[in-house]
């Protein structure tokens, strides 16, 4: 993983942070525009790691039928 894009991605998530809460047994994260594309560049540094530009969430490795549902505005 690349430590100063990740930083500058975290960075700019300290400017404009996301609201993460529970509602009704799923995941609701919110935020702005600006937000959420920091957080896919974390996601990406830190699911990413053979250079792609996209990962896929895999049953077993990043979720489980018991993972709660991620609703994202």
């Amino acid at each position: 993983m690349n430590y100063d894009l990740a930083m500058m991605a975290l960075e700019g998530l300290a400017r404009g942070p996301l609201s993460v809460r529970n509602e009704g047994g799923n995941v609701v994260i919110e935020g702005s525009s600006a937000s959420f594309k920091e957080l896919a560049r974390l996601c990406l540094l830190l699911g990413g790691a053979s250079g792609d530009e996209s990962f896929e969430l895999q049953p077993g490795v990043h979720v489980s039928g018991m993972s709660v549902q991620l609703r994202v505005r």
